[in-house]
C-alpha cells in the first residue's frame, strides 16, 4: 500500500527525484519525514493482520459469522468477536487510507521540488497495482494494494484543491458511499427479513448471498491439502474479476478517505498544528463515541444470529458512519501522543512503519506457511483466541526485524525494490 508502502514515498529516506528530468537523485533527510506518520503506520500495519487473521485461517465468512469456523470458534458467547468488530475491523484499513493520501501528497511534493511531474507518481501507483495483483492471485485474496493503486490514480486529478476543500469533499464521498451501501443492503435485509418475501424466497436469496460470499470449495480443498498450484488454479478461476469488484465496491470510500488524509496533512495535521486540547477531546470524542454506536450494531447483529444480510448491513453499511469518527479519533489521538512514543517499543513500532510495505506482504506469505498443507497446514484447526496468538507472534517478528534492518539499510526490502522499479534505476541499499 502506499502508506502502506506509499507512506514511504517521501518521508522515509525516499529517493525523490526524477532520473528522467536529468536531476540529481537525492534521498529525502530525516528533517523532511513526519515521524507521527511513521508511528501511525506502524500501528495501522500491525493492527491489519488482527483484521485480517480469521481470513488468513479460517473460510472467508468465519469473519462475518462464528458458525462458519471449521473447528470450535473458541468465543461462546461472542465477546471476542464483538471486540474485534468494534476496536479493529475498518478501522486499521482507514488509518491506511488517510496515510496513503498523506503520503502521496508528500511524494509529490518532493518530486516536483525536483523537477518530476505527476507521472512519476503514477508509474509508481502502477508498480503498486501490479504488487497487488500478484499478491492476490498468488497469495491471498484479501490485497488492497490493488484497489489503493486505483484510487491514488483517481486521486491525482484532486491534488491542485485546496487542502478544506479536499477534506470536505472526501467526508462528502465517504458518507455518500456509506449511505448508499446502507440503502442497498437495509433494503435486500428488509426484503428477507420484513414479510416482503415469502419463507422459500426469503431463503433462497439468503442461500446465494452466503454462496456468493464463501470462500471457493476448490481454494479451501487446495489449501488444505497443500495444493499450491490448484490454490493458484483455483484463485484465478474463482477471484479472476475480484480486483473490479474491489473497485466497484470501495472506490469511492477509499478515496474519500485518502483526500481527508492529504487535506489534513496540508493544513498541519499530522505534524501536530492543531490546538492539542480540542485534538485530545475530539480524538476521545470520536474514538469513544465511535465505539459505542458500533457495539450497539454488532449486539443487534448478535441478536440476528449472525443473519448473513444483517452482517452485510452491518458491516459496511451502518457502521461505517461510526468508524469514520473512530478513525478520524484515532489519528488525532495517534499525532498527540505519538512524540512520547521515543521508547523502545515506539522505535520499533515506527520501524514498523517505515517497513509497512513489507511487513505487509511478508506477513500475508508468512501465513502461507502457517495454514497451508504444504508447510504446519494450520488452516481451519485454530480457534479465535489462537488465530490471535498466531496474530502476536507476527507482530513480535514485525517489531523484532524492522528497527534493526533499517539500522542497518535504507529501506526495507520490498520498499527498495518498489523505488528502484518507479525510478527505472538502481539505488544504493545499505546505509
Amino acid at each position: 500500500m502506499s502508506d502502506t508502502p506509499d507512506m514511504q514515498a517521501a518521508e522515509t529516506g525516499a529517493y525523490a527525484a526524477a532520473p528522467e528530468h536529468g536531476v540529481p537523485v537525492a534521498p529525502v533527510t530525516v528533517a523532511e519525514r513526519i515521524s507521527s506518520l511513521d508511528f501511525i503506520r506502524g500501528i495501522a500495519v500491525m493492527g491489519i493482520l488482527a483484521a485480517n487473521i480469521l481470513a488468513f485461517g479460517q473460510p472467508l465468512m468465519a469473519t462475518f459469522s462464528p458458525e462458519a469456523f471449521l473447528t470450535d470458534a473458541g468465543d461462546p458467547d461472542g465477546w471476542l468477536w464483538l471486540t474485534q468488530f468494534v476496536a479493529i475491523d475498518g478501522k486499521m484499513r482507514g488509518l491506511f487510507s488517510l496515510l496513503f493520501g498523506a503520503g502521496l501528497w508528500l511524494f509529490l511534493m518532493k518530486a516536483e521540488e525536483r523537477g518530476a511531474t505527476k507521472m512519476l507518481a503514477a508509474r509508481r501507483l502502477l508498480w503498486l497495482g501490479l504488487f497487488g495483483l500478484i499478491h492476490l492471485y498468488f497469495i491471498w485474496i484479501g490485497d488492497i494494494l490493488f484497489l489503493y493503486a486505483a484510487s491514488g490514480l483517481v486521486l491525482l486529478a484532486f491534488t491542485g484543491m485546496k487542502p478544506a476543500n479536499q477534506v470536505i469533499l472526501g467526508l462528502l464521498g465517504f458518507i455518500m458511499s456509506a449511505l448508499l451501501f446502507t440503502a442497498l443492503m437495509g433494503g435486500l435485509y428488509l426484503l428477507t427479513s420484513g414479510g416482503l418475501l415469502d419463507a422459500a424466497e426469503a431463503a433462497e436469496m439468503q442461500n446465494e448471498i452466503s454462496a456468493g460470499m464463501a470462500e471457493g470449495t476448490k481454494m479451501a480443498d487446495a489449501i488444505i491439502a497443500g495444493d499450491y498450484p490448484a490454490f493458484v488454479a483455483a484463485n484465478f478461476s474463482e477471484n479472476l474479476w475480484m480486483p473490479l469488484s474491489a473497485i466497484s465496491q470501495g472506490l469511492v470510500e477509499t478515496m474519500g478517505l485518502m483526500l481527508i488524509g492529504m487535506g489534513l496533512l496540508r493544513m498541519g495535521f499530522f505534524e501536530g498544528q492543531f490546538d492539542r486540547k480540542k485534538m485530545q477531546l475530539w480524538g476521545w470524542a470520536g474514538v469513544i463515541g465511535g465505539a459505542l454506536v458500533t457495539a450497539w450494531i454488532g449486539l443487534w447483529l448478535i441478536s440476528t444470529d449472525f443473519d448473513i444480510l444483517a452482517g452485510l448491513l452491518s458491516y459496511i453499511g451502518t457502521s461505517a458512519f461510526p468508524r469514520l469518527a473512530m478513525i478520524l479519533g484515532m489519528a488525532a489521538l495517534m499525532v498527540v501522543y505519538a512524540p512520547a512514543c521515543t521508547g523502545w517499543i515506539g522505535q520499533r513500532v515506527s520501524a514498523a512503519g517505515r517497513a509497512a510495505f513489507t511487513n505487509y506482504l511478508g506477513t500475508s506469505i508468512l501465513m502461507l506457511f502457517v495454514f497451508h498443507g504444504w508447510a504446519l497446514g494450520l488452516f481451519g484447526k485454530l480457534s479465535r483466541p489462537e488465530l490471535y496468538g498466531i496474530t502476536a507472534i507476527a507482530w513480535i517478528i514485525m517489531l523484532a526485524w524492522s528497527k534493526p534492518w533499517l539500522d542497518r539499510y535504507r529501506y526495507g526490502p520490498l520498499e527498495w525494490l518498489w523505488r528502484c522499479l518507479t525510478y527505472g534505476k538502481f539505488f544504493p541499499l545499505k546505509r
